[in-house]
């Protein structure tokens, strides 16, 4: 059937409106062109004038300004400083060796960066810039800005470089910046990292104390900027900038100008200290002598310098105060005294006999006074340090049991800090001999431990710790960050160890007298402020046995020895008596006695923190204040000539 024809006027008017629609949207498209051309042609000429010159677009990444780190007084101890430099971009240099030798007539730069730049510029992406040098004076900046259309690719720039305030006195526990490097790459704290700026050359992160512990978070995140440069590298504009997140703000527990007290403190002498708040856990001093200036390492140490540092006997570069660890000695017969109490395999009242020596099993193992303390009790035995009280009660309590008052109290444990290698120490048992020694544990293995000596070993933040928590009863865990960005970080304080008050009260009034009792081995350190008294306990650890033939020759004493093969000296103590607020740990390697050297090391660290600066001389005795108004006064200009510990700032 076929379809009607359409009327002719109807088509007509259908093919008019679209011709009219079609020409509407061509005319449109053809005037948005001529706009568009125009803008090119006239308003953008000039921008695009320049790009016809071979300019090119680069985009460059900036770098974060790294997190600062503070005091507990909200002292700056790791900050930020402008930094003049001048790098290079590959792809922009063109002749890469003419260019750097222009820019080596042009200013004084030394080979030895020259020779590093070729070698960066062979490892990096053509488009990563390359620091040259930096440091650089004003007047260099100046020469390079003047002569910059005959360097291509080169640019002078101002960046930020860390800058450590204090020095010495918290290198070892702020740590240092340095450049990055594939050894960093393959680290923990940077593996599997994607930043793009530890692909950028020099740039700086942690490599030791909290700088690298905290590195991701000191860090910050990478800003970003687009600039246009000619044909011959120069750069002509900014075109816009986003810039990155800085690092976050640390506050340290540590109090510089505490750390900066004991760190003079400890000078001459191959030592380790650390100062507990009771209130918190916080640390308030952590040092370790000697010490080393961190900046040094920032700026490129020189090989003199590194090599003495590690040449050095005395171990500067070690941290001592948590990385060390040490036979703890006689500190260790509180761990024994409360493991037996404990277990109630003792009285309080009860005796031991000692001669000067305890026969076990075909083996003498002697006291330290050779002519015996006679019936002693646990009191006495802590007071005068008996070594054959303690050489017979940790044969009925066992090593087991010791060592589990050991952990309880801190020792043997690896306390979680933002610190480089902090040490676990040594609780041994007899599972632990057979696991890692596949020997039995014997009874003479017993005997050595219960007097801190064998296998035991601790640090002197772990000592402090267990100080601490005999001081408390409660479980005291070391806190060193304070705040982060201003958000405040868990106490240190927990709660109670479950420990027998009346027990850890009878190790408590021994301590008392260790110092504050005429026959106390430290009372020679006391205090003498009824306010801020301590209590204590004296240590001496033998790094070697004393043969029988050198007894009979009498070469006992450690001044008859070479540095190397003398005793460890060693003092724990808390104050003031009554509320205790501080504890303190203190270890001289090979100083000798404990009652000799550590005691009156810690004693003036104690009344340092308890006074919050110098203490009025008559809390020391009256016989011994001359001589510490002289070491006051060394200190003092140690720490800054012509000014007191407490203005420093």
């Amino acid at each position: 059937m076929r379809r009607p024809i359409k009327d002719d006027g109807v088509l007509q008017a259908r093919m008019t409106r679209r011709a009219l629609v079609i020409g509407g949207a061509q005319l449109g498209i053809a005037g948005a062109l001529g706009l568009r051309m125009q803008s090119m042609q006239i308003e953008q000429a000039a921008q695009f004038r320049l790009l016809a010159e071979e300019n090119r677009i680069n985009i460059r990444l900036l770098p974060p300004a790294r997190g600062l780190i503070f005091d507990l007084n909200g002292r700056p101890i790791a900050e930020n400083e402008q930094n003049y430099r001048v790098i290079i971009v590959r792809e922009d240099a063109g002749d890469v060796a003419e260019t750097l030798k222009r820019l080596t007539d042009l200013i004084e730069i030394d080979p030895s960066n020259i020779e590093r730049t070729l070698e960066e510029l062979d490892k990096r992406s053509p488009f990563v810039p390359i620091t040259i040098a930096d440091r650089l004076p004003w007047e260099d900046v100046a020469k390079i800005n003047i002569n910059t259309p005959a360097l291509p690719g080169i640019t002078a720039e101002v960046g930020l470089s860390r800058v450590y305030p204090w020095g010495a006195d918290l290198a070892h526990v702020v740590g240092y910046v340095g450049p990055v490097s594939d050894y960093d790459l393959s680290q923990g704290y940077l593996s599997d990292d994607t930043d793009p700026l530890l692909q950028i050359p020099k740039f700086q992160v942690g490599k030791t104390g909290v700088e690298a512990k905290q590195e991701r978070m000191l860090r910050g995140s990478a800003g970003t900027k687009r600039i246009e440069v000619n044909a011959l590298g120069r750069v002509m504009r900014e075109l816009d900038r986003q810039e990155g997140t800085k690092g976050q703000d640390l506050q340290l527990t540590i109090d510089a100008r505490l750390q900066s007290y004991v760190q003079a403190r400890l000078d001459g002498q191959s030592a380790g200290a650390v100062v507990i708040d009771l209130e918190n856990g916080d640390l308030r001093a952590v040092c370790s002598a000697p010490t080393f200036d961190a900046n040094m390492f920032v700026r490129g140490i020189s090989v003199k310098d590194w090599t003495d540092l590690n040449e050095n006997k005395y171990r500067p570069l070690a941290a001592k105060a948590v990385q060390g660890i040490y036979p703890p000695g006689s500190t260790f017969k509180m761990v024994t005294a409360l493991a037996a109490l404990e277990d109630g395999v003792i009285d309080a009242e009860e005796t031991v006999y000692c001669p000067g020596h305890t026969d076990v099993f075909g083996t003498r193992f002697h006291c330290w006074k050779r002519v015996g303390h006679g019936n002693i009790n646990l009191h006495e035995s802590l007071k005068q340090s008996c070594d054959c009280y303690y050489y017979d009660i940790s044969q009925r309590v066992g090593i087991d049991k010791m060592a589990i008052m050991a952990r309880k109290l801190g020792l043997g444990l690896r306390h979680d800090l933002p610190l480089s290698a902090v040490a676990k120490g040594l609780a041994p048992d007899k599972e632990w001999k057979a696991t890692t020694r596949g020997e039995d544990w014997r009874v003479g293995d017993t005997v050595n431990a219960s007097i801190g000596q064998g296998y035991v070993l601790s640090s002197p933040l772990q000592l402090a710790v267990m100080t601490a928590r005999i001081a408390t009863g409660r479980e005291i865990t070391p806190r060193l960050i304070k705040s982060i960005d201003g958000i405040e970080q868990p106490s240190g304080l927990g709660p109670s160890l479950g420990i027998n008050e009346n027990n850890l009260r009878r190790v408590r009034q021994s301590m008392v007298d260790v110092t504050n009792h005429q026959r106390g081995t430290a009372y020679s350190a006391r205090i003498l402020a009824s306010e801020v008294k301590m209590a204590g306990k004296t240590g001496t650890s033998q790094v070697r046995r004393i043969t029988a033939e050198e007894r009979a020759a009498g070469v006992t004493r450690n001044e008859d020895l070479p540095w190397e093969r003398r005793d460890h000296a060693l003092f724990v103590n808390y104050a003031p008596l009554d509320n205790p607020r501080f504890a303190v740990a203190v270890i001289v390697e090979h100083g000798g006695g404990g009652s000799t050297t550590a005691a009156p090391i810690a004693r003036d660290i104690t009344l340092q923190a308890l006074y919050d600066g110098t203490p009025p001389l008559d809390a020391y005795p009256s016989a011994v204040r001359g001589r510490i108004q002289e070491q006051q006064d060394r200190i003092n200009a140690m720490i800054t000539p012509g000014a007191t510990v407490q203005d420093r700032a």
